[in-house]
């Protein structure tokens, strides 16, 4: 019955969301660094949900990997911080992050900061809001070589005109929502605009066929002055 009931409201949502380009979407520090392994920390978690840095921590490796990078396994990297008295995500950011990198032969070190990650409730709607700050740095020399920040809401809408039949389908769904907000795929749409190039993410890595080319300007572009 739950199922029928998504379908049926499927259609009726507004999905909104904000992304932040790197000032000047300068690459050099980025480029110079040349990164090839990435290392994924412990989410730090500004929201009031003790559960979302593990939900969305499972959402981040397979956007990383898929630039091209080799990531290591976050499960595995959580255990040998905490083995290494680095049990607080928030310990972790503070770190120095050549050190941390050093523990994993990383190359860099990105880190990820939950803003938001909460649920507002009404009679007839819930709009489900994820907020993140990225930041990598060289695990080298300690700089930042990217950052991005990104933030998604999802409303469900009554839509179809007004009548008693539409009020019971968004209170429907709003009660949905309410049991089971759609954290999960926003953490998803989020990760992955966040990575996205050409655009806020960051260049192929090794492990990509463009490796080394996506930063060339197009043929015919003049040289900037």
């Amino acid at each position: 019955m739950r199922r029928l009931l998504l379908v049926l409201l499927a259609g009726s949502a507004v999905l909104s969301g904000c992304a932040t380009v790197p000032s000047g979407a300068s690459y050099e520090k980025f480029v110079a660094a040349n990164p090839r392994s990435i290392l994924i920390v412990p989410v730090a978690n500004k929201s009031v949900d003790v559960d979302a840095p593990a939900y969305f921590l499972s959402t981040l490796p397979v956007p990383v990997a898929e630039r091209g990078y080799y990531v290591f396994p976050v499960n595995a990297v959580k255990r040998v911080l905490e083995d290494d008295g680095l049990s607080d995500a928030f310990l972790v950011h503070q770190a120095d992050p050549m050190r941390l990198a050093s523990l994993f032969g990383a190359d860099a070190v990105l880190y990820v900061t939950i803003e938001r990650w909460d649920a507002q409730y009404m009679l007839i709607s819930t709009s489900v809001t994820v907020e993140f700050d990225y930041v990598m740095k060289d695990g080298k020399t300690g700089d930042t070589i990217w950052t991005n920040h990104q933030k998604l809401t999802y409303a469900p809408s009554s839509g179809g005109g007004g009548g008693l039949g539409s009020i019971i389908a968004a209170v429907v769904s709003a009660a949905i929502e309410k049991a089971s907000p759609s954290y999960m795929p926003l953490a998803r749409q989020a990760n992955d605009a966040a990575v996205e190039f050409p655009g806020p993410g960051f260049p192929a890595g090794p492990y990509r066929a463009e490796y080394r080319r996506d930063l060339a300007p197009a043929p015919g572009a003049k040289p900037e002055k």
